[in-house]
């Protein structure tokens, strides 16, 4: 059943192309981490389960439509400037090349979690200030909270994904259009002045940082950390989603190292203990804890409430 709730965007013809892998593939999981929330203006789930994405790429706007084409591949449609070369990048930026012969965990639940989740690949758009931005945004607030605030933003100063498109579908602004945001519209979709200027000052030199999507994945962690505001935390979200580095664990988040020690030992971990205890699975370490998360292995015991939703609107 197509999905009924379609705008007409700019118009332009459409690109198909179907791609396959050697073993299980699933697109769902695949690309999934490009949602930033339920209501990503830059990302939607149709009636058929297929994934929908605005997104800039150097030779222009695209809006394509992912969805699952047998066990083993995907089945991709695009539209706009930029889909002939979207569906060139489709099997780089799906990882369909992957070698996972040097993965082999030995915690049973890792174990499990590899046998039951083997459609899982790593994801490499190449764009790089597309997914730093909405990760900047979610340094040291809440989920909730920071994907209100890409919400808010995208739908003010981004564009309409071309072609037909569900309803709203908007590509995020180039970097020339996050220079110009201005500090109330931040303050207003409640971003603090600090995340506001990383964000400004990152597009400012956004050439440069596309570029690193051409280094290995450690040099251009590197080259990210030496901008100020971004750390490992932000490079690591943004490594994951852009380099296919499936070794990108999320150092300094609130909740990965409770819940790898949890699931893992039985008990909650630091940050420090938690790479220790993960260092054996380099060059894997982010892959096995996003299979811990999709097998349904993942736990957390909870012990009170969330802490409080800052607001910055009224400081």
């Amino acid at each position: 059943m197509r999905d009924q709730t379609l705008d007409p965007g700019p118009v332009t013809a459409a690109l198909s192309r179907t791609v396959r892998s050697s073993r299980p593939f699933d697109v769902g999981l695949t690309i999934t981490p490009l949602r930033r929330g339920g209501g990503d203006p830059c990302h939607h789930i149709d009636a058929d389960g297929a994934h929908w994405h605005g997104s800039r790429l150097p030779s222009g706007v695209v809006t394509y439509r992912l969805r699952q084409d047998g066990r083993d591949g995907a089945h991709a449609t695009a539209w706009g400037p930029g889909a002939a070369e979207f569906l060139d990048r489709l099997e780089h930026m799906l990882c369909l090349e992957e070698d996972l012969t040097d993965f082999a965990p030995e915690h049973p639940k890792l174990v499990e979690a590899h046998r039951v989740v083997p459609g899982l690949r790593m994801l490499r758009t190449g764009l790089v200030f597309e997914s730093l931005v909405p990760a900047i945004l979610e340094q040291k607030v809440h989920t909730k909270s920071s994907f209100a605030s890409w919400r808010a933003l995208v739908r003010e100063f981004g564009t309409r994904a071309p072609g037909p498109a569900p309803a709203g579908l908007m590509v995020a602004p180039d970097a020339h259009t996050w220079q110009r945001v201005p500090s109330w519209k931040f303050h207003r979709a409640n971003v603090g002045p600090q995340r506001a200027q990383t964000i400004v000052r990152a597009a400012r030199v956004a050439d440069s940082i596309e570029r690193t999507a051409q280094l290995p994945p450690a040099e251009a962690a590197r080259r990210l950390r030496s901008l100020p505001g971004i750390g490992v935390w932000t490079v690591a979200e943004t490594a994951q989603r852009v380099f296919g580095d499936a070794d990108a664990l999320s150092i300094g988040d609130y909740h990965l190292a409770a819940v790898v020690g949890w699931s893992l030992l039985g008990r909650p971990i630091d940050d420090a203990e938690m790479v220790e205890y993960l260092e054996p699975l380099r060059p894997h370490r982010y892959r096995a804890v996003r299979l811990l998360a999709l097998s349904g292995q993942a736990h957390k015991p909870k012990f009170g409430p969330r802490t409080a939703i800052t607001d910055h609107r009224h400081h």
